[in-house]
């Protein structure tokens, strides 16, 4: 089809012309409406949902506490046998709560790390053992993420369906276009004379 449009020109569905068709300005104001929806879908749902991660990891980050606690038995592994890759193992450890009660739980340490050896963790506000909390260059790189992840995503609906839209529309003004031409074409043929 590409092949019977001409040159492309600016605003054309909207200029004055004797062979502009209402179909033609139809199909422009779909274009322009597909394009304003997409732009403002992607971007109301990239910024909520950028908002939405950071307020979600400000909240984990506040619920967060470091804590210190202390290898209970001797770690699994070579001491000091620290790989390249930061490998890590298992250990139990043990801590103090805020309450003053003793706690424990299974983290990851160095391998080979000695009975008492100090490791840094990070409990909840019930004392239970936790993640570590995203650091704010983390999180704004997560936020950034999942906005844009989401901005496509909401940008994609509108996108395709303004492009289903106008093939429809032109396959309905080829077909008009078909039947006049299936009408006036016999004229074209007669002979005068």
């Amino acid at each position: 089809m590409k092949t019977f449009r001409g040159p492309r020109r600016w605003l054309w569905r909207w200029r004055r012309n004797p062979l502009r068709r209402r179909a033609d300005v139809v199909e422009g104001w779909v274009l322009v409406g597909a394009w304003l929806l997409t732009l403002l879908a992607g971007t109301v749902a990239g910024l909520v949902a950028a908002q939405a991660v950071e307020h979600d990891v400000a909240h984990e980050r506040a619920a967060s506490h470091p804590m210190v606690a202390y290898v209970v038995a001797h770690a699994p592994g070579r001491s000091g046998a620290r790989s390249s890759t930061g490998e890590r193992v298992w250990a139990e450890v043990r801590w103090t709560a805020a309450d003053g009660s003793p706690r424990t739980g299974q983290v990851r340490v160095t391998p080979g790390a000695a009975t008492g050896a100090p490791v840094a963790i990070w409990t909840d506000d019930h004392d239970r053992l936790a993640n570590r909390p995203a650091t704010p260059t983390e999180a704004t790189v997560r936020a950034a993420f999942i906005g844009t992840l989401t901005a496509t995503a909401a940008a994609a609906a509108p996108y395709a369906a303004g492009r289903l839209l106008l093939t429809h529309l032109e396959r309905h003004r080829l077909s008009l276009w078909a039947t006049e031409w299936s009408r006036l074409g016999p004229q074209w043929t007669r002979k005068t004379g």
